[in-house]
């Protein structure tokens, strides 16, 4: 649906050129969800209105839905630009318009009669869930309320794309958790084809097939959401999955001298990590039993990502020396990430 071919962008902001975005290469498919995380600055919502031309790359070819978007003339991108919608981290809704005149607004020229306006708009909003909200205006509304409005507007003129900028950042974690599985009843039920720039990379995890990771104007990493998450190949990447696991506290409780770091001559705190998606044979209870070992979990974080389990255990591992040592290798061999965090084997 989406293909880009070594798109850049540069400004010029005084003497100094910026390379917002770096010769840039992906591709998004028909149908699915795909994210793109960056911190601020990486280039990400540079890149996102390259694609619906907001911003003309520098250099770069830009084609949707078969047509490229880098050639079309100035008529025929205003038409291509209607097929494909864009909500926004703010909103962008006209405070003196009420809820149906916002969802309206697009449709204006499109041909279509008052009445049948009148049917499309009552439809997305009753798709989106505010139906009796029709007559308010955004100032009566939440937050969630007006990105639910935002969302029908982009839909209005039945996009095939659409692109979603932030949407959810100035939202608290229930409201974004209710737009995000919005945008998933969007585009199962209709087909569309749907592009989400988000620095947070639990939102990346709750809806999207694929993910690209952009840092300093480039993609640094690419590829399937379990994947990535899985086994991040780039400082990045692990930086970001970081913020969506508490297993990195075990460090902290270490630094802080916590009691339940505090081990035993011969005892180990492992973090334990899904990195493929077979992984249901229960491996805690299998290693303890094989190996004569305890596995004391300190704490867990496992979430299901595409539909597989994803995430880990902090444990502490007790017994003999000897079968410790099997236990994690075991362990490995089953393609379970193991990193020993603390070692006191050595008081053996």
């Amino acid at each position: 649906m989406i293909e880009l071919s070594q798109v850049s962008k540069d400004f010029r902001t005084g003497q100094k050129l910026v390379h917002a975005v770096r010769s840039v290469s992906l591709s998004v498919e028909k149908g699915e969800i795909f994210g793109i995380i960056g911190f601020s600055g990486a280039g990400k919502s540079t890149l996102v209105r390259c694609i619906n031309l907001l911003e003309r790359p520098t250099s770069g070819t830009v084609t949707v839905d078969g047509r490229v978007m880098t050639s079309l003339s100035a008529g025929e991108l205003r038409q291509a630009r209607k097929k494909i919608g864009m909500i926004f981290q703010h909103f962008n809704l006209m405070p003196s318009r009420t809820v149906y005149s916002n969802v309206a607004y697009p449709l204006r020229g499109s041909g279509l009669k008052r009445a049948q306006i009148s049917e499309k708009v009552h439809a997305l909003l009753d798709l989106v869930g505010i139906a009796d909200k029709a007559d308010a205006y955004p100032s009566q509304l939440s937050g969630g309320q007006k990105q639910r409005v935002a969302i029908a507007r982009a839909l209005a003129n039945d996009p095939s794309v659409l692109l979603c900028d932030e949407a959810t950042s100035a939202l608290d974690p229930q409201t974004t958790k209710s737009i995000l599985q919005l945008l998933k009843k969007v585009n199962q039920s209709l087909g569309i084809t749907i592009v989400i720039i988000t620095h947070e990379m639990a939102v990346v995890r709750e809806i999207c097939s694929r993910v690209a990771v952009m840092e300093h104007g480039e993609v640094v990493e690419q590829g399937e959401v379990f994947s990535v998450f899985a086994d991040p190949q780039q400082a990045i990447t692990r930086s970001f999955i970081r913020t969506t696991s508490n297993l990195q506290k075990i460090e902290e409780l270490i630094a802080e001298n916590s009691p339940v770091t505090q081990l035993q001559p011969g005892e180990l705190i492992v973090r334990l990590s899904y990195i493929q998606r077979n992984v249901s044979e229960p491996l805690i209870s299998t290693v303890s039993q094989k190996f004569n070992v305890t596995l004391n979990i300190i704490f867990a974080d496992i979430a299901i990502v595409q539909d597989a389990p994803i995430g880990g255990t902090v444990a502490v591992i007790s017994g003999d020396r000897q079968q410790i040592t099997k236990a994690v290798e075991y362990l490995i061999s089953k393609n379970v990430g193991v990193e020993v965090i603390k070692d006191a084997r050595a008081a053996c």
